[in-house]
């Protein structure tokens, strides 16, 4: 069974940057399509960026692309997400998964962005 940890949220004011950590024990993520997701306050968990096995196609929503870029170091286990020029609109709570959400979810990671 897969555990994901996430962490690297905190409070940030807008324009800053935060770099999120997604590590995995129990299992190699290699053969996984990962995706960060996140769930702000009265709102339902979105996909925020997704990446492929080998890390050569990713995908953004269209709300952080340009912003946000997701990388994956399979030799460590870890997904990463790069988040750059942040809004107040990217505070949520944010979280790891394979892409069909399919593992246990972790307790995510608080991402505060002030304005």
């Amino acid at each position: 069974q897969v555990q994901l940890v996430e962490s690297g949220g905190g409070l940030v004011q807008a324009g800053g940057s935060l770099r999120l950590s997604c590590a995995a024990s129990g299992r190699t993520l290699s053969s996984y399509f990962m995706g960060w997701f996140r769930q702000a306050p009265g709102k339902e968990r979105e996909v925020v960026a997704t990446i492929s096995w080998s890390g050569d196609r990713t995908d953004y929503a269209d709300s952080v692309k340009g912003r946000f870029t997701i990388s994956r170091e399979n030799a460590k286990n870890t997904v990463y997400l790069q988040m750059n020029s942040l809004k107040p609109e990217d505070t949520a709570v944010y979280y790891c998964n394979d892409k069909g959400t399919t593992l246990n979810w972790g307790q995510g990671t608080q991402v505060t962005v002030s304005s």
